[in-house]
C-alpha cells in the first residue's frame, strides 16, 4: 500500500473544493475546505476528480493546480500553531496531542 502524501492530498483537495481563487481565501478558509473536501469526497475520488479535469480541461486544470499548491503551502506553514488535520478529521486524537504553545 503507498503512503499517503498529506501535502498532495491537500492539494487535490483544494483543486476539487468549491473554493476559487478569485475568493482569496484566507488561510483558516483553506484549511476548513480541504478537510471538507476530503470529508465529502475521500482520498481517491480527489484523486480520481483532479485527473479527470487534467484529462478534460488540461489548460486550465495546470493553472488551478498551481494556485491549489501555492494556497496549501501557505496554508500549512509552520507559523500555523494549535491546529492539526488529525485533531480536526478525529478529534478523539486532540486529547493524545501536546498542548499546542504560544506563539
Amino acid at each position: 500500500m503507498p503512503r499517503l502524501n498529506i501535502t498532495a492530498t491537500r492539494c487535490e483537495a483544494l483543486f476539487v473544493s468549491e473554493l476559487q481563487h478569485s475568493q482569496r481565501p484566507n488561510a483558516e478558509q483553506v484549511r476548513a475546505a480541504v478537510v471538507r473536501t476530503v470529508r465529502t469526497h475521500g482520498v481517491q475520488n480527489c484523486v480520481a476528480q483532479v485527473a479527470q479535469e487534467f484529462g478534460d480541461h488540461p489548460d486550465t486544470a495546470v493553472a488551478r493546480m498551481r494556485w491549489a499548491r501555492e494556497t496549501v503551502a501557505a496554508a500549512y506553514t509552520n507559523r500555523v500553531r494549535g491546529w492539526s488535520t488529525r485533531t480536526t478529521i478525529c478529534p478523539k486524537a486532540a486529547a493524545a496531542l501536546p498542548p499546542a504553545k504560544a506563539a
